[in-house]
């Protein structure tokens, strides 16, 4: 696809070196756009870089590190002169433990990615824009798990839960300077995110299966999450502020205690085994 609606522009994308955040880059490159390509992995952004079809810089930080942060974004304004548009995508989905057997490390870990370094990449955007004396887009990965809950996951969907109020205060604070930030919330997309759960329930060995109970039947591709992100970063979506764009094959319209929605077709013993498999408390069960 090539409509030139980014011509010109210059985009922040952070965890560009895979998945989504690839994808995102490859679609906003194929529209015009210059991509500042952020991602810890360094060889893996280089190659990210290679593989765009307008110019590109790749660089290697971390999103949670203010000088990491701060560095991206000077080498951006060195090689190109300002930044457009971000797309804050970079997180990780961290442990699968129930909620009894997490420890602090684990949540600590995933609240300073996917939380903390949000802000801080928002920050840094509201910062830029006020230095260039300009207008701009954000668009932030939010996720289902914002928007929902689930008994594993915890820390993910804590932190998700959490980027939906920096979006909506974020939103809030734009509006009257011509900045709109927006989210998208990914149902389920396999990607290398879910690569080290691949033999666990509900990472990326069983993705296919429970995409398929979806209205849409099926999982999506990360290039369909990037049609969206290039939506909201373009003036096609310029009455739009604030809002979190569900991208998921319909999960999340899905009523569950209603036939159309699986009711009675699963059964509770067998999640619930899964779930509370280690607890010696049976409570009703």
């Amino acid at each position: 696809m090539s409509t030139g609606r980014f011509k010109n522009k210059v985009v922040v994308v952070t965890g560009a070196a895979s998945g989504l955040g690839l994808a995102s880059a490859q679609r906003l490159s194929s529209e015009g756009a210059n991509v500042i390509a952020i991602d810890i992995n360094a060889q893996a952004v280089k190659d990210a870089v290679k593989s765009l079809p307008v110019k590109g810089l790749a660089v290697t930080a971390d999103i949670s590190s203010e000088s990491d942060v701060a560095r991206y974004m000077a080498d951006g304004v060195a090689e190109f002169g300002r930044i457009d548009y971000y797309h804050l995508n970079a997180g990780i989905f961290g442990s699968f433990a129930a909620l009894p057997d997490l420890t602090l490390e684990d949540f600590d870990k995933v609240m300073n990615i996917n939380l903390r370094g949000t802000f801080i990449g928002l920050r840094a955007a509201f910062r830029q824009f006020d230095i260039q004396q300009t207008p701009g887009n954000i668009a932030v990965t939010a996720s289902i798990a914002s928007l929902t809950g689930s008994a594993d996951l915890l820390p993910y969907q804590t932190s998700k839960h959490g980027v939906v109020g920096l979006i909506h205060g974020a939103a809030m604070y734009g509006g009257p300077l011509g900045i709109r930030v927006n989210g998208v919330a990914p149902g389920i997309v396999p990607t290398e995110l879910f690569a080290a759960a691949s033999t666990t329930t509900g990472g990326k060995n069983d993705m296919e299966k429970r995409a398929s109970t979806t209205p849409l039947r099926r999982a999506g591709a990360a290039s369909e999450i990037a049609g969206v992100v290039a939506f909201l970063l373009s003036e096609d979506s310029s009455y739009m502020a604030g809002q979190v764009v569900s991208a998921d094959g319909g999960a999340t319209i899905v009523n569950t205690v209603r036939p159309s929605g699986g009711a009675g077709a699963w059964s509770t013993d067998d999640a619930d085994r899964l779930v509370y498999k280690n607890s010696t408390m049976k409570g009703s069960k």
